[in-house]
C-alpha cells in the first residue's frame, strides 16, 4: 500500500485479479457484488468498498489479519455495503447462503509460508462456482513453491468447463492469475478493448496492458 494513496492497488498480480471488469458494462458495476476470500492486506476489498463503490463482503480466517488491516492499512469499519467476516472460506462457499449473490469472486487463500493455495481442489472450485450469479466471475492467484499451476488449471477446468477459463501469463515474482467465469463468454477482441479503455479511464487499472498478456486457457 501508498501511504499517500491507500485505497488504489498497487501490486500487478492484485490489479489483475480485477480483470472481471472485462466481461461486464461498466456502467453497472457499483450496482454488483465482489467478495473476497482471503483479505491479505485489504486491497481489493478498499477498492471495490471506496473506488468502485460496490457492495463488498471479505472472509478472512484470522483475527489478526482484520486487525491488522483496520489499524495498519486503512480499511474502513463495516457499514451498509462493507462486510469482513471471520470465518472460515471453505465452510463459506459450500453453504447455501452466498449461491447466486456474487458478482466478482476474487480468491487469494495462502497461509503464513505462502507455499500454495490453501484450497485448491476441484470440489472447492465447484462451490466458488456455485455463488456466482449468472454472468458472475472468478479469479484467483495461483502462487508459491509448492503449488502447480497446470494441477490448479485444471481442477478450475474441471469445475467450470474449459471454455469457460481465462489465464494471465506470470508476473515478474511468479504469480499466475486464472479468471473462470460462471458461464463461457468469448467477447470479440475490440469489446474487451473498448471495456478496457473505460477501466483504464474511470479506476486507473492497466486493463490495455492486460490484453497483451491474456487469453483462454483453451
Amino acid at each position: 500500500m501508498r501511504l499517500d494513496e491507500p485505497f488504489e492497488i498497487e501490486l500487478e498480480y492484485v490489479q489483475r485479479m480485477m480483470a472481471w471488469l472485462l466481461f461486464v458494462d461498466p456502467p453497472g458495476v457499483s450496482k454488483r457484488h465482489a467478495m473476497q476470500l482471503g483479505l491479505g492486506a485489504a486491497a481489493l476489498t478498499k477498492f471495490c468498498h471506496r473506488r468502485m463503490r460496490m457492495k463488498t463482503t471479505a472472509i478472512e480466517l484470522n483475527p489478526q489479519v482484520i486487525a491488522a488491516c483496520r489499524l495498519w492499512f486503512k480499511l474502513p469499519r463495516d457499514d451498509s455495503r462493507l462486510s469482513v467476516i471471520l470465518g472460515d472460506a471453505a465452510e463459506v462457499v459450500a453453504h447455501e447462503h452466498w449461491r447466486g449473490q456474487v458478482d466478482a469472486l476474487q480468491v487469494d487463500l495462502y497461509d503464513h509460508e505462502a507455499a500454495a493455495p490453501v484450497l485448491d481442489s476441484e470440489e472447492f472450485y465447484r462451490h466458488c462456482r456455485s455463488l456466482l450469479t449468472e454472468d458472475g466471475c472468478m479469479t484467483v492467484n495461483l502462487f508459491g513453491r509448492a503449488s502447480s499451476y497446470e494441477r490448479s488449471l485444471k481442477r478450475i477446468q474441471g469445475a467450470f468447463g474449459a471454455e469457460a477459463v481465462w489465464a494471465f501469463r506470470p508476473t515478474r515474482e511468479g504469480n499466475t492469475v486464472v479468471l473462470a467465469l460462471r458461464e463461457p463468454v468469448r467477447p470479440a477482441r475490440g469489446e474487451l478493448a473498448a471495456r478496457a479503455d473505460v477501466i483504464e479511464t474511470r479506476w486507473g487499472l492497466p486493463a490495455r496492458k492486460w490484453l497483451r498478456v491474456f487469453k483462454p486457457s483453451t
